[in-house]
């Protein structure tokens, strides 16, 4: 929930204080807002972000028995839980045959040629059909591949990309 227009490094920043002071879903759902919002305001969206994590606690506490749901259908029911984020736990917790997609993954999958979708969702859709199993070992590797060598800004193309003769927009952006 955090990562969401957040960077990786950022919310690795914020989540150990976080999970200090609330280290289970029982905490949480009983904590002050102004102290949630103290910890996490260098995350972007701090105040939602702070509102749907209470109220996330509290629906998990009272209609899940303080488990968290690995289901997609019970995951969306929670605040600040949308698609992605569902497909995210269900992968990292469950191992599912799921994609997310992320901004990496998106990137990845226009970039490759591999989806000329719009939306995040059409792309999840197009990957799905084309990859169909081990989508979650596809998904980690994507994200890992968009995070470090094929960057948003200055992409490392020709000193680590492996994929380079793949690459559909390599012309489009700025090497170095």
């Amino acid at each position: 929930m955090l990562s969401a227009q957040c960077t990786d490094k950022r919310v690795n920043i914020i989540t150990p204080t976080l999970f200090l002071k609330y280290p289970d879903v029982y905490k949480l759902a009983i904590a002050e807002l102004d102290d949630i919002k103290k910890i996490i305001q260098s995350c972007s969206f701090f105040n939602n972000k702070a509102k749907n994590l209470i109220k996330m606690a509290n629906r998990v506490v009272e209609h899940f028995d303080g488990q968290i749901p690995i289901n997609e259908k019970d995951l969306i029911t929670l605040a600040g839980v949308g698609q992605k984020t569902a497909h995210v736990v269900m992968i990292e917790y469950a191992g599912a045959n799921l994609m997310a997609v992320d901004t990496h993954v998106f990137r990845v999958a226009h970039r490759l040629g591999l989806s000329d979708a719009k939306t995040a969702i059409k792309t999840e859709e197009e990957l799905t059909k084309k990859f169909k199993t081990d989508l979650h070992v596809l998904h980690q590797g994507m994200v890992l591949f968009g995070r470090y060598i094929c960057k948003a800004i200055k992409p490392k193309c020709e000193t680590e990309c492996f994929l380079q003769k793949h690459c559909k927009t390599k012309k489009s952006f700025k090497v170095g």
